[in-house]
């Protein structure tokens, strides 16, 4: 028994750090929509959990931590999707937000205030604006830590 305990013990040391993915909710109730979205982000590297109504988004928000909402603008409401930026917007851990559209010609670009990313009709686009929504939320985050620990940024 110590034998296995001494490899166990040894395998640990040698076993190498995984880094950890960035989680992402995905909100969306078309599920064929919903499962594409999973899988590119998955693909992309991204810990993806999917909610098929703002009701189950809300109760995966309160009960996780993610860095990124994404939400379809329209699902069980007209505005549904905005119901769900705006209790992530009141989560303590603070996610990066952003809606969804199947509807290229209403896209606009990627703010932190307001973002608009298109569905999967333009991959790298997504996964871009992905990234690029996931690294402004952590360097917002370090920069607030910064000042409240004094360091000039």
């Amino acid at each position: 028994m110590e034998y296995k305990n001494r490899q166990q013990k040894r395998f640990r040391l040698y076993r190498p750090n995984t880094l950890a993915l960035a989680r992402v909710l995905l909100v969306d109730d078309d599920l064929a929509s919903r499962l594409t979205l999973k899988t590119v982000l998955e693909a992309g590297g991204y810990q993806v959990d999917s909610a098929a109504s703002a009701a189950e988004a809300v109760g995966k928000m309160d009960r996780g931590r993610y860095e990124l909402i994404l939400s379809d603008l329209q699902m069980e409401s007209p505005e549904a999707g905005l119901r769900v930026l705006a209790h992530a917007r009141l989560m303590d851990y603070e996610p990066a937000t952003a809606l969804i559209t199947a509807y290229p010609d209403t896209a606009r670009p990627l703010t932190p205030t307001t973002s608009l990313l298109i569905k999967t009709q333009d991959v790298p686009e997504l996964l871009a604006g992905v990234a690029n929504l996931i690294s402004g939320r952590a360097t917002r985050r370090l920069e607030r830590e910064m000042r409240h620990a004094g360091v000039g940024c």
